[in-house]
């Protein structure tokens, strides 16, 4: 019967929006839409569990960041949705099958597909939904069980309820039964290409019928140890409802597996007992509808009270090293360690013997900061130059993340995101940057820039912009505001609106759960030639503007140094410059930058920038008329830039939605 309950679910959460938040469950509340009701079923995970490195930032008038940067290029990571990637297939039915609807591959990403990557600037590809995750379709050929439609969201499934950590997304691959192999193969292309490789680790929760096909010998699954008859023992995996079987929640029309479509799985039902706690902690045996019930929450060592069952890190940890990290848990007896702390331990070395370069961590901070210090020093003690990236939404942690968890870079979501689309739509002033800035100044290098990721709309969405043109001020500044990393989404470079119907969850974000086309990206990739031969001019054009500006964080060594404040300088000035413009420095010992943004949409700017003492004295210039050089155009005229010792000033034309990063040449 094809009806069998062993049958393994897809799980994961949809996309969020709208994360501010402190409380980490609460911040959990927007997804998909959905209102996340969280009551005292939700495990709470104590928000003092490590003391807290956090502090404040001082103020100064015309501030002048002097902070310790790295002399290493700022890296530039292109996140790609692999299996849309590569999809020639334009149909975009609704729930549209694989037959239908197309699916990219592994071996879509050629040697021309790379160079085409690389071109951006990218020097990290980011391969979400690599893991093998639960979907509806049918790979028992290959021995993969069937995975029940009562429990997943689209028909392709999220990449974020893994079900096999050991093994890749049967669908990405030509030939099933070799599809590890042909990731490995992709591993070499990319770093041939000379970028490196990133894929996600989700440490929060996994799909409901976790197993692994391919663990390699002495690895034992999640949950196949533990003790069932307790509501929660240490070293158990899950959480458990005991002695009460799972049910599968009561589920509102449009949230019907496969759209209300027939399918001999859809019974409602799914065998489960004792039923697990859900992954958004929600601990009914029938989670509601809006809890992530297609996934299963892991357990860290958290009692159900919230109250600690781990080991900790000694007072005065923020200031340790990584290796210092490393050597304390070495100390550590292994049986105090919780079980599942191992096995992601163990995960994460499987695939970095196996090449990968770095992880990206789905949804961080719903487990211990302890566990990352203990999983981040391993990984480090392996591949010093691992890129470690979290998924984080809550500023008051942080510098926890990073100085006690050692992160390398969170998301600046919670702050210069919703900031830039904000100003973007018209809701706020250009002051609220420098807010932002201000408040990471310390941590400025470890945090990710970026202006779409797989959980936001599309800058092209009526829902964001409208069209992709209005963000090129933010991206610039996203881009050049500091030391930080930037992000790019595969499709925004040409303008990709994420409109299409794709089945599961709404337009304005490009589907994670349905196999669907990406129009924008599609015409770029032109059937695989990778030269835009189906683009429109305005899309070329859009691609050649982001190029230029990313190739900039390897091009200029100004960008990976200090920061010098030209916004409260001028806001008050009364000579053109408003709350439309925002302008600012970079500089270091070799070059200096001055970055001005025009946000406004139908108003020219003229104005006079004036450079402060401050900052003119740091640059170590001597008075006189020096040329500068904009690096965003092709023009090769020079605007004058005067200098003195009172300090400095120069008159600026900027067109509706221009910006200009002006290298300062020789007088």
């Amino acid at each position: 019967m094809l009806k069998a309950k062993s049958v393994r679910p897809m799980g994961a959460r949809p996309a969020r929006q709208g994360l501010k938040t402190l409380d980490p469950m609460a911040r959990l509340a927007a997804i998909s839409g959905f209102t996340l009701l969280l009551s005292a079923q939700a495990i709470a995970l104590p928000q003092m569990e490590i003391r807290s490195s956090a502090h404040q930032h001082e103020d100064a008038a015309n501030e002048v960041s002097q902070a310790q940067v790295a002399s290493v290029d700022k890296p530039v990571i292109y996140q790609v949705f692999t299996r849309l990637f590569g999809n020639t297939q334009t149909a975009n039915i609704p729930w549209g099958t694989k037959a239908q609807n197309g699916v990219g591959k592994f071996s879509d990403f050629t040697p021309k597909a790379l160079e085409s990557i690389k071109s951006l600037g990218v020097s990290h590809i980011w391969y979400t939904g690599v893991p093998h995750h639960a979907l509806v379709g049918d790979y028992r050929a290959y021995g993969i069980g069937l995975d029940d439609p009562d429990v997943v969201k689209g028909r392709a499934g999220s990449p974020y309820a893994v079900k096999d950590y050991y093994n890749v997304n049967p669908d990405l691959a030509d030939d099933p039964a070799k599809r590890l192999e042909e990731f490995e193969a992709l591993i070499a292309r990319t770093h041939a290409a000379g970028m490196k490789v990133v894929i996600d680790i989700v440490p929060n929760h996994v799909a409901r019928g976790y197993h692994s096909l391919s663990a390699p010998q002495g690895v034992s699954d999640f949950g196949a140890d533990d003790n069932t008859r307790l509501a929660y023992a240490r070293d158990n995996d899950f959480y458990y409802v005991v002695g009460t079987p799972f049910e599968v929640p009561d589920l509102s029309q449009d949230l019907k597996p496969l759209g209300g479509e027939a399918h001999p799985l859809v019974d409602g039902k799914f065998e489960e007992f004792p039923a697990k706690w859900t992954g958004n902690g929600a601990r009914a045996a029938k989670p509601d509808q809006n809890d992530w019930y297609e996934t299963v929450k892991i357990n860290y060592g958290i009692k159900p009270d919230g109250s600690i069952d781990h080991p900790q890190l000694p007072k005065g940890f923020d200031s340790k090293s990584v290796a210092e990290h490393y050597a304390f848990w070495q100390q550590v007896p292994k049986e105090n360690i919780p079980s599942s702390w191992h096995k992601f331990n163990q995960i994460a070395q499987y695939w970095l013997a196996m090449g990968v370069d770095g992880f990206r961590y789905d949804m961080a901070e719903m487990v211990p900061v302890a566990f990352w210090s203990y999983l981040n020093s391993n990984i480090k003690q392996t591949n010093p130059d691992a890129l470690l990236l979290a998924e984080v939404y809550t500023p008051s942690r942080y510098r926890d993340y990073i100085n006690l968890g050692k992160m390398d870079y969170l998301y600046d979501k919670v702050g210069l995101y919703d900031s830039l689309k904000a100003i973007i739509q018209g809701k706020a002033g250009t002051p609220a940057i420098e807010r932002d800035r201000k408040s990471v100044a310390d941590i400025a290098g470890h945090m990710l820039h970026f202006l779409e990721n797989h959980d936001e709309q599309r800058i092209a969405s009526p829902e964001f912009a409208g069209d992709p043109q209005s963000a090129l001020p933010a991206m610039v500044i996203s881009t050049t505001l500091s030391q930080a990393p930037t992000l790019l989404y595969f499709g925004q470079e040409v303008g990709e609106d994420g409109s299409e119907d794709a089945g599961f969850g709404k337009p304005s974000r490009t589907s994670i759960f349905d196999y669907i086309g990406v129009p924008a990206h599609q015409r770029f990739m032109n059937m695989g030639k990778f030269d835009g031969g189906q683009s429109s001019k305005e899309e070329l054009s859009l691609r050649a503007y982001y190029a230029k500006l990313l190739n900039l964080s390897h091009s200029l060594s100004a960008l990976s140094g200090e920061y010098g404040d030209l916004h409260r300088a001028n806001i008050d000035q009364d000579k053109g410059y408003d709350a439309n413009l925002f302008a600012f420095s970079r500089f270091d010992d070799k070059q200096r930058l001055i970055i001005v943004s025009n946000f406004a949409k139908d108003k020219a700017k003229q104005l006079t920038l004036e450079l402060p003492p401050a900052l003119v004295k740091r640059w170590q210039l001597a008075p006189g008329t020096y040329p500068l050089k904009e690096m965003l155009s092709d023009e090769n005229a020079t605007t004058p830039l005067t200098l003195t010792t009172k300090g400095g000033q120069v008159t600026l034309d900027l067109a509706p939605l221009e910006s200009k990063v002006l290298v300062v040449g020789e007088k």
